[in-house]
């Protein structure tokens, strides 16, 4: 019996019939998702259930996770996602919830968050209230090298729109010690999201917006390791970043 499997799905208050409908398999499949323990549905299903329930994949499948354990240097990568859209909000959830001590969003625009998280204000008011230190690394929408990545991407919701956003966001959180942001144009072909010691890296693509490009679910296991040279990376950037509450810079506030 796979009783983590049975327990999210009681927590949710969700029937075998309902997560199949989520998962877009039949009713009786779940049903050997939950009996039979060894069973490990494929990935697509088993992100798709994973959102469905607000669970991670390590709780309901560890076996899956474990197999994928590696020993050498790569051993901090947890999971990877060939698109960023494909990883389930629920695992941005679960890493916001977790952290304690800092939370770093250094990507060019942060926008997804405000769209795709629910509340994410309230989320990081509470985290920072707790001590928590929030960071967010936007890119400066004046810049010609946001203006140029835009004309890249050449999409409707411009670059410096997106930013805007987050910066009207932020701006409801002024009242918030412990909330920080900074522009910088560094990082306008990799977003790096840290939660304590664990991170999301997208490295941007060609005339690919951020949803549709790889990424990768890192976790810290050594000293000078990918996490810690990601974060090295983001610490650079932030020291040479400017306030994004400077006064007489171009753009809204």
């Amino acid at each position: 019996m796979n009783h983590s499997l049975r327990r999210a799905m009681a927590n949710a208050r969700m029937t075998e019939v309902q997560l199949a409908e989520a998962c877009r398999v039949d009713a009786k499949t779940v049903g050997r998702w939950i009996t039979e323990p060894n069973r490990v549905p494929p990935a697509r299903h088993r992100w798709a259930a994973c959102e469905a329930l607000g669970e991670e994949e390590a709780a309901l499948w560890p076996n899956a996770v474990r197999s994928a354990l590696t020993t050498g240097p790569d051993r901090e990568i947890v999971q990877v996602f060939p698109y960023r859209s494909a990883a389930p909000a629920s695992l941005w959830k679960s890493l916001v919830t977790k952290a304690h001590r800092e939370l770093v969003f250094a990507g060019y625009t942060n926008y997804f968050l405000w769209l795709e998280q629910a509340n994410p204000a309230g989320a990081l008011r509470r985290k920072a209230q707790g001590g928590c230190r929030v960071r967010f690394l936007i890119g400066d929408p004046s810049s010609p090298v946001t203006a140029a990545r835009g004309a890249e991407e050449d999409v409707p919701l411009t670059l410096s729109t997106r930013i805007a956003v987050t910066l009207s966001e932020l701006e409801k959180l002024r009242d918030v010690s412990g909330i920080e942001g900074r522009f910088e144009t560094g990082h306008v072909n990799l977003s790096v999201f840290r939660f304590d010691d664990e991170m999301i890296v997208t490295p941007i693509l060609a005339r690919r917006v951020g949803h549709d490009s790889p990424m990768m679910h890192l976790r810290r296991r050594q000293a000078d390791g990918m996490f810690d040279r990601f974060a090295a990376h983001v610490e650079e950037l932030w020291s040479r970043g400017r306030d994004i509450r400077e006064e007489g810079r171009d753009g809204p506030a």
